[in-house]
């Protein structure tokens, strides 16, 4: 007889190939280079986070119908799936998106549920709680900066905020990862949950810090600074002060220290990667290749003189991410090589800072 709670193939291949490639091709790389049995919990977590950023992201409502759905989609993921609500969302959400993935996503709510509902129990608990924590990442956003259209600029407060801020929207992510690895990969079983986990948080943060300073200009016109006022205050700039470009030289050692700090979080990334087995090749690259983008990114956010300013966005080419590509495939499986490939990358921004 077949599982009533098995979810069709065909769904299941369209939500975790086609429509997770739609919506984030960097994702979809990590994710088919997983163990096989990591994808589709991982997967699943992930489009489900991302229609809820969309929900947050959807301009053309108002900031309280995006919190309202925004909460029924966590309370839905904690408890299961009202299908009044979720038509009721789709019907107010998904026509008004910009991209046809973003609104194919949202349109393809109901499947993700089923999904979640046909997962593992352990697979499913452990779904639920990290789409949980991240939507109050995105629910912070909403309630805790001025509308995106409002050309009012809100900021942290301080240090604490934007360590808990990290942990919300990426930290989580690192404690989920170590434990779907340990449930899922049988050479990580030895692994302390409690230390790897600690490890894994640290890796997240590292991760949004990176993300975080690298996206200054485009935050700060929607009314966002993630740079804690204390600190730019010790510096003798306001948070308004960031929207001129003959600001980057006064508020740089803000910039310094974050860096600092990210390159920090960054060292409990790669005693992650080595802590890996060399035989885990598939799970060394899916941890290995963020590392080493984000340690990039962080050496052309170091040394451009006009981070402040959108026009000139600090990302690494796509040339060099294809290169790194390849000496990271053929250096994976040596801890050598890999302490080379990172220790020059965090050398040269260290020499730039």
């Amino acid at each position: 007889m077949a599982d009533p709670n098995a979810v069709n193939p065909v769904p299941r291949q369209r939500l975790l190939t086609d429509l997770l490639k739609s919506v984030s091709r960097a994702f979809y790389l990590t994710l088919r280079v997983l163990p096989i049995g990591l994808r589709e919990p991982i997967g699943l977590a992930y489009l489900l986070a991302r229609s809820a950023d969309t929900i947050a992201d959807t301009r053309a409502l108002p900031r309280e119908e995006r919190i309202g759905f925004l909460l029924s989609l966590r309370q839905q993921v904690q408890d299961g799936a009202d299908p009044i609500a979720l038509a009721e969302m789709t019907e107010s959400l998904a026509g008004r998106q910009s991209s046809d993935s973003e609104r194919h996503l949202l349109e393809s709510l109901p499947q993700a549920f089923d999904l979640l509902e046909a997962m593992p129990t352990l697979d499913a608990q452990r779904v639920r709680s990290i789409v949980a924590t991240l939507t109050q990442g995105m629910e912070f956003d909403l309630t805790n900066f001025p509308d995106e259209e409002s050309e009012e600029l809100g900021a942290l407060e301080g240090d604490a905020d934007l360590d808990n801020y990290t942990y919300m929207v990426a930290g989580c992510v690192g404690e989920f990862w170590t434990h779907i690895s340990i449930d899922h990969i049988g050479p990580l079983r030895r692994w302390d949950r409690v230390e790897m986990s600690a490890l894994g948080v640290r890796f997240g943060k590292a991760l949004q810090m990176t993300n975080v300073l690298r996206d200054v200009p485009g935050d700060l016109r929607i009314g966002r600074c993630y740079l804690p006022k204390t600190a730019l205050e010790a510096a003798g700039v306001s948070p308004e002060d960031l929207l001129s470009p003959e600001t980057a030289d006064r508020a740089r050692p803000v910039l310094v220290d974050n860096i600092h700090l990210t390159l920090d979080h960054y060292r409990s990334a790669e005693s992650y990667l080595f802590a890996i087995p060399r035989r885990c090749l598939r799970l060394r690259l899916a941890v290995g290749w963020p590392l080493l983008i984000g340690l990039g990114t962080l050496e052309v956010l170091v040394k451009n003189p006009r981070w402040l300013e959108p026009d000139y966005p600090s990302k690494v080419s796509r040339g060099w991410v294809y290169r790194m590509l390849v000496v990271s495939v053929a250096g994976i499986l040596s801890n050598s090589i890999m302490r080379v490939l990172i220790g020059r990358l965090r050398a040269r921004v260290e020499r730039a800072l």
